[in-house]
């Protein structure tokens, strides 16, 4: 078993099985990401509140975004590991209609991606989790929540700069997900020219929905709230 995965086919079953994970984690941070945009934050709170609390659903959060984090941080090790075997660059890269810019730099986009994760938890998760946050209550007192739409509203409309890092993220990570949305089925099975045709398809309109839903959250609390 341990050979199965040490091998170049096994490496890339590990990275297609953690990057499905990206790709539901991002399916759920999106849509309650989204309730930001309706409810003048009551829907986002009660939303983030039962995300933290309930434990099933705090478990498979929690599920997935260790199987985000353990694809980019993987994903970069192997990266090093195959430049490290290979120091010279080969003479002339690929550019015909089976390679993209996109599968050529899977690790730029996927580095950057991580160095936004960084941020992004260092501006939001660590301050909700462990900092101290205002509360809010919506049925006269009984029930305390972290009111996480102030905080994030707030530092949309103060900071113009993370917005710009925000969007550019975005799309960068849209770009990753073009490429890897249909490389992960490919690899998992679904390798026949008939599905890599529908999945190709299906990997780009995904990747638009998240790069798309994503950008629209800095835009409305930069131009629009």
């Amino acid at each position: 078993m341990n050979g199965i995965f040490s091998s170049s086919v096994g490496k890339k079953l590990i990275m297609s099985i953690s990057g499905l994970f990206l790709m539901l984690f991002l399916l759920v941070h999106l849509g309650t990401n989204l309730l930001l945009l309706v409810g003048e934050g009551e829907l986002y709170n009660k939303a983030a509140h039962t995300l933290a609390t309930t434990p099933l659903l705090k478990g498979v959060e929690l599920l997935l975004a260790f199987g985000f984090i353990f694809h980019i941080i993987y994903g970069t090790v192997l990266t090093l590991k195959n430049r490290k075997a290979r120091p010279v660059p080969y003479a002339k890269s690929a550019s015909n209609d089976v390679t993209t810019w996109s599968s050529r730099n899977m690790y730029i986009l996927g580095f950057t991606i991580l160095a936004f994760l960084v941020l992004h938890m260092v501006n939001f998760f660590i301050k909700l989790r462990f900092g101290t946050v205002a509360e809010v209550s919506y049925d006269g007192g009984i029930t305390h929540m972290h009111d996480s739409y102030k905080l994030v509203s707030e530092f949309f409309i103060s900071y113009w700069w993370y917005n710009v890092i925000y969007i550019v993220s975005a799309i960068f990570l849209g770009l990753h997900l073009s490429h890897g949305f249909w490389s992960a089925f490919q690899t998992v099975g679904l390798n026949n020219s008939k599905w890599l045709k529908r999945l190709e398809v299906v990997s780009y309109i995904y990747a638009v929905i998240i790069a798309t839903g994503f950008t629209i959250i800095p835009i409305y609390f930069w131009f629009i709230h």
